[in-house]
């Protein structure tokens, strides 16, 4: 290889900058991420002025205050199909992998500044919106500070969860190439189909239901141990097998399917 054609190397470090460029350059993402984090915050502290204490008890503060999280799913996992199934709307899917032929390194560069972006920022919004819920639940039932035990590790588990949603989302979105069967596909995957299955008279579907994305996040939100509930590290790796699962079968179509 020349001197002359060496800037023009395709390489990990500048695949990954041409990803994060795509990624903060589209309007959509800011608006997402800036909805995200107000709709969590916003539904924190207007549940914490509406709880009266008269609960019966059995709720998490932690899941009482990220209640949003519910939002945030589904805006996150959009972005995360955006990310992939977006570029095949749009047909710059081509001109990506013209410019990185490999292809993979497309994929695992998408997961990784998705990952980069979501993490920080979901961790901030939990660790703002956890205390500005609990200014309006002084003296009830679900008060609690961040020394408590479990919180810190709730709200950090919730921001892992989110993650691993949207990067689940963005395999989906580079396994499906269609933004609204992406969409219905994470729907069905995180919200649907694990409620359907606990309508069912077995005991081992029940089991494995707590092990399914939503289920896992759930288990990830809260700071005490729920009944019926995953432990949080067998919710956290089972959350990363789904994300594995699905990324490492998208890659397989993508390395071998026409774009």
């Amino acid at each position: 290889m020349t001197t002359a054609t060496l800037p023009y190397r395709v390489t990990p470090a500048r695949v990954l900058r041409s990803e994060w460029h795509k990624l903060w350059t589209l309007r959509s993402t800011w608006i997402n991420l800036a909805v995200t984090s107000l709709l969590t915050a916003a539904m924190g502290a207007g549940l914490g002025a509406a709880y009266d204490g008269s609960g019966e008890g059995g709720m998490d503060a932690v899941m009482f205050a990220l209640l949003g999280t519910q939002f945030a799913t589904i805006n996150l996992g959009v972005l995360g199909i955006l990310a992939t199934a977006g570029e095949y709307s749009t047909g710059q899917i081509r001109a990506t992998m013209t410019a990185v032929p490999r292809r993979l390194p497309v994929l695992w560069s998408k997961a990784a500044v998705l990952a980069a972006v979501i993490l920080p920022l979901t961790l901030a919004t939990n660790l703002l919106t956890f205390p500005l819920a609990q200014s309006f639940l002084n003296g009830t039932d679900l008060s609690a500070s961040l020394g408590d035990p479990g919180v810190l590790r709730a709200l950090a588990g919730n921001a892992a969860g989110l993650t691993l949603l949207a990067v689940l989302a963005l395999g989906i979105g580079a396994l499906l190439r269609s933004v609204p069967t992406a969409i219905g596909a994470f729907i069905g995957l995180v919200m649907i189909l694990p409620e359907v299955l606990a309508m069912l008279p077995y005991a081992f579907v029940d089991d494995a239901v707590r092990y399914f994305p939503g289920k896992a996040l759930e288990a990830l939100t809260t700071a005490q141990p729920q009944p019926g509930a995953a432990s949080p590290g067998a919710s956290l790796l089972a959350m990363l097998l789904w994300t594995a699962t699905i990324l490492t079968v998208a890659a397989t179509v993508l390395r071998h399917k026409d774009v």
